[in-house]
C-alpha cells in the first residue's frame, strides 16, 4: 500500500505495487510471496481488477454490490462482485464502447453505446438486442419516468428511443452543430446537453421545448485564464435540483445555479486539458474534477483546493463509490487504480478492514531509515577529524560517501568547532548590515572590458524600465545579463577602439556624451576604491550639473561635427606624407619571371594592337586580313560571295612543323646509303 499526503490529507493507493503474472502456477506464486517482501505486503482488494490493455469507463451499480468496467483489447466488459472480491463474469463485444449505463439496480440490464453507431442491450444472461442510431453517438442519458434514452453525438439532433414501445420518437432539434455530453437532473428530470460551441441547452422532456441556454465558453474566459481555442463542453453533471457543474475542453470547471446565467465559480485546472469527469461529494461539500493528468478535489463554495492526485498513467474516467471514501479510476494502463481517502468517508462494508489498517498505520507511523543517519563525504570526515573511522562499523559506505549516526555527527561537530555559535552570530550581524545597506544608493559594478558600453546599456535599461512601468509592459532581458554576449565584456579582443576612423565617422556626435561617461567612470572607480578602503557611502554627481550639460550638448552639436571633420582631414594629410616618404625610401629591384613550356610571351605592344583592331569595323578588319593573305573573298555563280580563311599558326605549332621537317630529312638521309649499296652490288655481279 502506497501512502501520500497533500494538505495533510492521507491518500492510500490500494493498487500500488507489483502484480504477479497470470501464467504463473499457484505453487510459484506462493513461493514468490514467501521470498519477496513487496509482494507479501501488497493488498489485492479485488482479484484481477484490470484489463488486457486499457480501461475506458467504470461504474458502480445502484445497490453497490457490482463494479463494471469496459476496456480493450478485445472490446469487453468485466463485472466484479464486491461481496466475493472477485470477477463475476466477462463478456466480449464486437466494437469499442463509448459509454454505458446500468439501468437496473444490479447487473441485469445494461445499455452500451458503441463506436460504430450501434446501441447494444444486455440482460442477465448476456446479449439481448441491438439497434442502430443515425449518427455517431458520444453520450446518452436515461429518463426514468418515460423510459426514454436520449442520445447525443455528431449531429444537431437529440435522438429519443423509447424502451417501453421499442421505437424511436421525435428527436429534439438543437441550435448546435454537434453535441458532446448530456445529463438528466435526478430531481425534476430536466435534460441538458453540452454543445461543441461551448453552450449548454436545457430541455423539458414533458413539452419537448428548450427552456434555457447558457453560454459557458464566454463565462469560462476570465482575467486569470488563458484560452487558445473555443472552449467546448466536455463534461456535465447535475447536483440536486438547482446546481450544475460544467467542464470545458480547455480545462475549466464552471459551477452554476440554474436560476442565474452567470457561474457561481470558475475553477481552472491550469493544464489546458479537457475535463473528463465531474463528481460531487456531499459530506464535505467537495467537487471532484478530473482531466487526463490530475484529479482535483476543491470546495464548491470557495474554490479552495482540498487535495489532488496525479496517477502514473492518463485518466479516462473517475468513479466515486457512494457514501464512502473510496475512489476508482479507469486509465491508460491494464490495472485500474483504487484509492482510499479516510477523510472523505469510511470504507465500504465489503472492505471494512481498511479502516483498521489505516488506523494502525496512523498510530505507528513508519519513520524513514535515513532520518536517523547523516550522509557525509570523505572531506567532511577530515574536517570533523573522523577520517580514522573509515572501515569501522560506525560508518556505512554508500556511493561517494558514508552514512553515520546523526548523534555522533552532532557531537563531533561540537568538538571540532566549539565556536560555531560565535560564527553564527557574526553571520547574522553581517546579514543585518547588508539589509540596511540595500536601502542606500548602491554602486554599479562595471566589467573590465567595454566599461563605457556597459554604462550606456545600464542607462538605457533604466530609461526602458521607466517607460515600461508607464505602459505596463514586460521588461526585455539586458545584454549584460545575457550569456550570449558575456564574452564581449570579458575578452579584451572585443574592446571598442574609439580612436579608429570607423568609430569617429559613425559616432560624430557622441564625443561629449562619452566625456560625460568617462567622468562617471572615474567617479565610480574612485568610489569603489574608497569603499574598499573605508567602506563609506559614496556621493554621486548632482543632478543639476547633468541637466546643464545636456542643455549645452543640444546647443553646440554643430561645432563638434566641424571639429571632427577637421581632425579627420589633418590625420589623412599626415598619413599621405608618411606614405610618400616611405615610397621615396624604397628601391625597386628587377624581378625575372620564367615562362612555362608551350606558352607564348605576349608583350604589351601585342595587346595594344589587338585592342586597336577590336575598335575597327568588320570591313576594315577584312581588308587587313586580305592584305596579309589570311582571307580570300570570291564571287560565286549564284551571285553570292565565298570567303576562305587561313588560321594563323602559333610559334609552338611552327616549331612542331620544323621539327617534323627535320625528322623527315633525317629519315631520307638514312635511306639513301642503303639503296646506293644495293645498286653497287647489282653492278658488280654484272661485271663478273
Amino acid at each position: 500500500m502506497q501512502v501520500s499526503s497533500l494538505n495533510e490529507v492521507k491518500i492510500y493507493s490500494l493498487s500500488a505495487g507489483r502484480s504477479l503474472p497470470e501464467w504463473l502456477s499457484d505453487r510459484k506464486k506462493r513461493a514468490l510471496q514467501k521470498k519477496d517482501v513487496d509482494i507479501r505486503r501488497r493488498i489485492e482488494l479485488i482479484q484481477d481488477f484490470e484489463m488486457p490493455t486499457i480501461s475506458t469507463k467504470i461504474k458502480v451499480s445502484r445497490d453497490g454490490q457490482y463494479i463494471m468496467a469496459v476496456g480493450t483489447y478485445k472490446p469487453r466488459i468485466r463485472c466484479y462482485d464486491t461481496y466475493q472480491l472477485s470477477q463475476k463474469f466477462e463478456r466480449c463485444l464486437d466494437s469499442e464502447v463509448v459509454t454505458f449505463e446500468i439501468l437496473s439496480d444490479d447487473y441485469s440490464k445494461i445499455v452500451f453505446l458503441q463506436c460504430d453507431r450501434y446501441v447494444e442491450f444486455h440482460s442477465q444472461h448476456g446479449h439481448y438486442y441491438r439497434i442502430r442510431i443515425p449518427k455517431f453517438g458520444r453520450d446518452f442519458s436515461y429518463h426514468y419516468p418515460s423510459c426514454d434514452l436520449y442520445f447525443v453525438g455528431a449531429s444537431s439532433e437529440v435522438y429519443r428511443l423509447n424502451l417501453e414501445q421499442g421505437r424511436f420518437l421525435n428527436s429534439l432539434q438543437t441550435d448546435a452543430a454537434e453535441n458532446n455530453v448530456c445529463d438528466i437532473n435526478p430531481v425534476h428530470y430536466l435534460f441538458a446537453t453540452g454543445t461543441a460551441e461551448g453552450k449548454v441547452e436545457c430541455w423539458d422532456p414533458r413539452t419537448r421545448d428548450r427552456v434555457g441556454l447558457l453560454d459557458c465558453a464566454l463565462s469560462s474566459v476570465t482575467a486569470d485564464t488563458e484560452v487558445d481555442r473555443l472552449p467546448s463542453i466536455s463534461a456535465l453533471k447535475f447536483d440536486g435540483a438547482l446546481n450544475m457543474a460544467v467542464g470545458t475542453s480547455t480545462g475549466q470547471v464552471l459551477l452554476y445555479d440554474l436560476r442565474s446565467s452567470n457561474p457561481l465559480l470558475v475553477k481552472d485546472h491550469q493544464y489546458g486539458l479537457p475535463i473528463k469527469s465531474i463528481q460531487f461529494q456531499h459530506q464535505l461539500d467537495l467537487i471532484i474534477s478530473a482531466d487526463s493528468r490530475i484529479i482535483k478535489m476543491w470546495n464548491k463554495d470557495t474554490g479552495k483546493i482540498f487535495t489532488s492526485m496525479e496517477p502514473e498513467y492518463e485518466i479516462n474516467d473517475v468513479c466515486l463509490y457512494p457514501n464512502s471514501g473510496m475512489l476508482m479510476t479507469a486509465n491508460e494502463a491494464p490495472r485500474m487504480n483504487i484509492y482510499y481517502i479516510p477523510v472523505l468517508g469510511p470504507a465500504p462494508k465489503w472492505c471494512s478492514f481498511l479502516d483498521n489498517l489505516t488506523e494502525e498505520l496512523e498510530e505507528n507511523p513508519e519513520s524513514t531509515v535515513y532520518d536517523d543517519y547523516k550522509f557525509v563525504t570523505k572531506k567532511d570526515l577530515e574536517n570533523l577529524g573522523l577520517a580514522h573511522l573509515i572501515g569501522s562499523s560506525l560508518l556505512r559506505a554508500y556511493m561517494h560517501g558514508f552514512f553515520m549516526d546523526i548523534r555522533l555527527y552532532h557531537k563531533a561537530k561540537m568538538m571540532a568547532n566549539p565556536f560555531a555559535y560565535e560564527e553564527y552570530r557574526r553571520e547574522k550581524i553581517r546579514q543585518k548590515i547588508e539589509e540596511t545597506r540595500a536601502q542606500r544608493v548602491q554602486l554599479k559594478k562595471l566589467p573590465k572590458v567595454n566599461k563605457e558600453l556597459a554604462l550606456k546599456l545600464i542607462e538605457e535599461e533604466g530609461e526602458e524600465q521607466q517607460a515600461t512601468r508607464k505602459r505596463k509592459q514586460k521588461n526585455l532581458p539586458s545584454l549584460l545579463k545575457d550569456d550570449r554576449f558575456k564574452v564581449m565584456f570579458e575578452n579584451p579582443d572585443f574592446q571598442v577602439d574609439e580612436q579608429s576612423e570607423e568609430f569617429r565617422l559613425l559616432n560624430p556626435l557622441v564625443s561629449k556624451i562619452t566625456e560625460k561617461r568617462k567622468k562617471k567612470l572615474k567617479l565610480l572607480q574612485e568610489l569603489e576604491e574608497r569603499e574598499q578602503e573605508e567602506e563609506e557611502e559614496p556621493e554621486g554627481k548632482p543632478s543639476d550639473a547633468e541637466s546643464s550639460e545636456s542643455s549645452d550638448d543640444e546647443k553646440g552639436w554643430v561645432e563638434e561635427v566641424r571639429k571632427q571633420r577637421k581632425l579627420l582631414r589633418q590625420e589623412e594629410k599626415v598619413k599621405r606624407q608618411e606614405r610618400l616618404k616611405e615610397d621615396q625610401q624604397t628601391l625597386l629591384k628587377p624581378q625575372f619571371f620564367e615562362i612555362k613550356e608551350g606558352e607564348e610571351f605576349r608583350s604589351f605592344k601585342d595587346s595594344a594592337k589587338k585592342q586597336k583592331l577590336m575598335k575597327k569595323t568588320l570591313g576594315d578588319r577584312l581588308k587587313l586580313e586580305e592584305k596579309l593573305g589570311t582571307l580570300n573573298v570570291s564571287d560565286t555563280t549564284v551571285g553570292s560571295k565565298q570567303a576562305t580563311f587561313k588560321l594563323k599558326k602559333s610559334e609552338h605549332q611552327k616549331k612542331q612543323q620544323e621539327a617534323e621537317k627535320q625528322h623527315r630529312q633525317e629519315r631520307k638521309a638514312l635511306r639513301r646509303p642503303a639503296s646506293h649499296l644495293k645498286s653497287k652490288r647489282g653492278r658488280g655481279q654484272q661485271f663478273h
